[in-house]
């Protein structure tokens, strides 16, 4: 369980394939000493488990279906990706409730600044898009956001305050790329439940 505040941006520094996994090794020097294996990271919100660690960097092994519903599948030498540990029973929770399973993937389709901020707009699964409401939380690579405004076509518009576009991969994000999306997971139960009730 993660809250969808990031800690950290890590860097990709090894893809290693293997017979049924992907190996990656991240690097994330302000927290990598901490870990121990078995630990539960999210990495761009996708909720792995760490199978090596050292003072500089983690590792973890990446299987196929991962791969293919996820944006993990694209990872390089290189790539920054959205990192936070696992909730500790006690702690505050800062964002939303996140499980750190990804729903699909959605893209970036407009960036504008606006001042201060700027607004990102990212086209969404349409499931997930109709289970999610204005000022409601959507999981954008790990980050928890707020939902400012429903648009057509399975589109959402979020707000993106300083803070969160230099300490966050968003504001590494160009129209065309593509990020994993979860929705809100009460969101989820509540459409379910309508669901069987109308079978």
């Amino acid at each position: 369980m993660f809250s969808g505040i990031v800690e950290a941006i890590g860097t990709i520094r090894s893809v290693e394939d293997r017979e049924t996994t992907r190996r990656f090794r991240v690097e994330v020097p302000a927290f990598a000493s901490e870990l121990s294996l078995g630990d539960s990271v999210s990495v761009d919100g996708g909720c792995l488990t760490v199978t090596s660690v050292d003072d500089e960097s983690f590792s973890v092994d990446v299987i196929g279906t991962t791969l293919e519903r996820t944006i993990t599948g694209s990872y390089d030498d290189g790539t920054r990706v959205n990192l936070e540990r696992a909730l500790k029973m006690g702690s505050r929770l800062d964002g939303h409730i996140v499980q750190g399973h990804v729903d699909a993937i959605g893209h970036l389709t407009d960036r504008t600044k606006r001042g201060a901020f700027w607004t990102m707009d990212f086209s969404l699964p349409s499931a997930v898009h109709s289970e999610t409401i204005d000022h409601g939380s959507v999981t954008l690579n790990g980050v928890s956001l707020t939902v400012s405004e429903l648009l057509p076509d399975s589109r959402v518009r979020i707000g993106v305050i300083p803070h969160t576009f230099a300490h966050t991969n968003l504001g590494l994000l160009e129209p065309g790329d593509a990020v994993n999306v979860e929705g809100d997971l009460i969101g989820k139960y509540v459409a379910r439940i309508l669901a069987q009730r109308a079978e």
